[in-house]
């Protein structure tokens, strides 16, 4: 055998020409991100190498969604394997006569595996060129550009493993290896049916070699301009992802310095490089607008939109940036907040997290969003106007309607309770809410947990008047200034007490306290009601009688849920009360649906589509529950007022947690 003749000679002018190409094509998507705002995403290695070895090589994501799930994996893991076998022809390139034979029975795993593997993938890119094109799956229905692109990839995929094949069978057609049957099962299957000359056999091989070398190398330098980039972007952008218990909390603004001019995002510049990464990294697979609540219920917003708007404006902009022409251009004169991205999309969102929760590369979509919001807010002031009303309550009455400050503890009446500036030396503190302290109906939620610590003889307080709205709607609808103030102000109160632990039955309440406060110097112990009532239960400090037989349902709060992975205590309180009986909603826990009042969203009216709360309720309903248990004052009156639209007030019950273990405790 011709061990280095033409073919070698012209395998090295192409690798080179081909590879110089792609490290080009490379580098000038990097310098793209170089645009972006600097971010620290280096820390905490360990948990970032863990959630690339879980997330992007466990492909838990992904499979999220068995059938397509399975599909990725094959393809994924195949290519993974396969990137030996492309080595060992790369290698023949320089060399005709290499192999790695050499490595003995680990040679024989390896080729035994590429096999197998092969016919994976092949059988999981039909599949899913059936399910794009055939069955037409609508989360992969995009454009016709993105339906071109994701053909054009599967097909090379798929030539990739056929011209591998060819290789393999025609391989052992000339060579007739006695262990091709256990090294090569599938090939020498497909070779037992062919009968060539050694001569024809060989040409074919070759054949078959210079159309796999060249697909992949067509595949790998057609990548940089193909929505499936994400292959060289995926992992690090997985690695770099927030991490950390606190990783769905919002980062501050800097609101104390002079020389910032620019608050929020309007246009690429302002983003970060991650958030310029992850326009990079995005696959266009869907899941994310799949799950998205409003665009479930006929809004403009639509998740996977929100970032290839973010990726399109990157290479549309960041060129001119890098080579300062961005002077009498007409693309400088443009911004990605109202001409790619629109305020109706924007302020859509519920931040809800279910399209981070669902995204297989981690994309953090809700960032991006509230950065835009941020920019509408603080820098253009430009917003709903039923914000108005909202923001001005905020700052004078220190919460979201019209009541009197001093009435926010008149819920309290008669229920014997002491305030930290009566008697500050107590075990916990009951951070009440502004729901808690105003609304009608939340305020009974507050007396029957109040009634339940006080049946557990817990020794807690509350604040009273010294407590102000924890900022959370402020902040998510981008008025980071207001948002900022009040929780320096009721942190203020709290460090003077020397408040150590803090149960609060808002959600939104809770993840401020927890995982936004410390960012400003409040550093708490902070549980939710759900969680003290059945660590109370399980201690026998509240015991449970047998109930009426009913039949319940639970509807998860995403900023109790997904924000901070809390399904368990409620769903077990229920349980331990006999005859109730619990029955789960499709869409339930980390798939749990909205209730559309996230993101301050509660204040805002809904004029697209249909009501979001309507969409959850007609879900509960179906289960013909007689009670839908909350565990948040928002989710409880989207779920009250879903219950009146479709006139079911007089058969089905909406109850939080702590009333319904009140009424079942002895």
């Amino acid at each position: 055998m011709e061990l280095f003749g033409l073919k070698n000679f012209v395998f090295i002018v192409v690798f080179v020409g081909m590879f110089a190409l792609l490290i080009k094509n490379l580098k000038t998507k990097f310098n793209y991100l170089t645009v972006g705002r600097k971010e620290n995403r280096f820390e905490n290695i360990g948990e970032r190498i863990k959630n690339v070895i879980l997330i992007a090589f466990g492909q838990t994501k992904l499979l999220r969604d068995s059938t397509a799930g399975a599909i990725h994996f094959f393809i994924f893991w195949g290519f993974m394997f396969f990137l030996v076998a492309v080595l060992e022809s790369i290698l023949q390139g320089f060399y005709s006569g290499f192999s790695f034979s050499f490595l003995g029975r680990f040679h024989l795993l390896i080729t035994i595996t590429h096999d197998l593997f092969g016919l994976l993938v092949f059988f999981s890119v039909v599949y899913a060129l059936v399910r794009r094109f055939v069955s037409k799956v609508p989360r992969l229905q995009g454009s016709a550009e993105e339906k071109k692109d994701a053909a054009i990839v599967l097909l090379l995929i798929l030539l990739v493993v056929v011209s591998m094949f060819g290789q393999n069978v025609f391989e052992i057609s000339r060579t007739k290896p006695d262990n091709a049957f256990i090294a090569r099962p599938v090939s020498f299957f497909i070779a037992s049916f062919i009968n060539l000359s050694f001569d024809t056999a060989s040409t074919l091989y070759e054949v078959s070699w210079w159309v796999h070398i060249l697909t992949i190398f067509t595949f790998m330098n057609y990548l940089p301009f193909s929505k499936h980039f994400h292959v060289f972007t995926s992992i690090p952008n997985v690695y770099f992802s927030k991490t950390g218990d606190k990783k769905y909390a919002l980062k501050p603004l800097d609101l104390t310095d002079e020389n910032e001019t620019q608050f929020g995002v309007s246009d690429i510049e302002h983003f970060t490089w991650k958030q310029l990464l992850d326009g990079f990294s995005c696959t266009e697979c869907g899941r994310c607008t799949s799950v998205c609540p409003a665009s479930n219920t006929g809004k403009l917003l639509s998740p996977k939109k929100i970032i290839e708007n973010i990726r399109q404006r990157t290479e549309e902009k960041a060129p001119l940036i890098l080579s300062n022409s961005l002077e009498n251009n007409d693309i400088a004169l443009k911004t990605i907040v109202h001409n790619y991205v629109s305020d109706q999309e924007l302020w859509a969102c519920t931040t809800c997290m279910a399209c981070v929760q669902e995204c297989p590369v981690t994309i953090e979509h809700v960032d991006s969003i509230v950065d835009m919001r941020r920019n509408l807010v603080l820098s253009e002031s430009e917003f709903p106007s039923e914000l108005n009303s909202l923001f001005k309550n905020l700052e004078t009455n220190y919460n979201p309607w019209a009541f009197n400050h001093q009435d926010r503890a008149a819920w309290a009446e008669g229920l014997n309770l002491k305030t930290m500036s009566e008697d500050s030396n107590c075990d916990l503190l009951f951070w009440v809410g502004c729901a808690g302290s105003y609304d009608a109906r939340y305020q009974k939620v507050s007396q029957a947990f109040v009634k339940i610590l006080q049946k557990a003889n817990v020794d807690f307080r509350i604040l009273g008047t010294e407590e102000k709205c924890n900022g959370d709607s402020a902040r998510r609808l981008g008025n980071e200034y207001l948002a900022q103030t009040l929780m320096q102000e009721n942190i203020e109160t709290l460090n003077g007490y020397k408040v150590k632990k803090i149960v609060t039955a808002c959600p939104h309440c809770f993840n401020s306290l927890k995982n936004e406060f410390p960012q400003f110097g409040g550093n708490f112990d902070v549980i939710h009601h759900t969680e003290l009532i059945d660590e109370l239960i399980n201690t026998g400090k509240i015991e449970l009688k047998e109930s009426e037989v009913q039949r319940l349902t639970y509807h998860d709060s995403c900023y109790l849920g997904r924000y901070n992975s809390v399904y368990d205590s409620p769903r077990d309180s229920i349980k331990k009360i006999k005859n109730v009986e619990l029955v789960e909603m499709k869409r339930n826990k980390d798939k749990g649906f909205c209730c559309g009042a996230g993101g301050g969203r509660m204040f805002l009216e809904e004029k697209e589509g249909t009501r979001i709360n309507e969409n959850r309720v007609a879900e509960a309903l179906e289960l013909n529950p007689n009670t839908i248990a909350t565990a948040c004052p928002f989710c409880m009156t989207m779920m009250n007022d879903g219950v009146k639209t479709f006139n079911k007030n007089d058969v089905v019950i909406v109850k939080d947690i702590a009333e319904i273990v009140l009424e079942n405790s002895k």
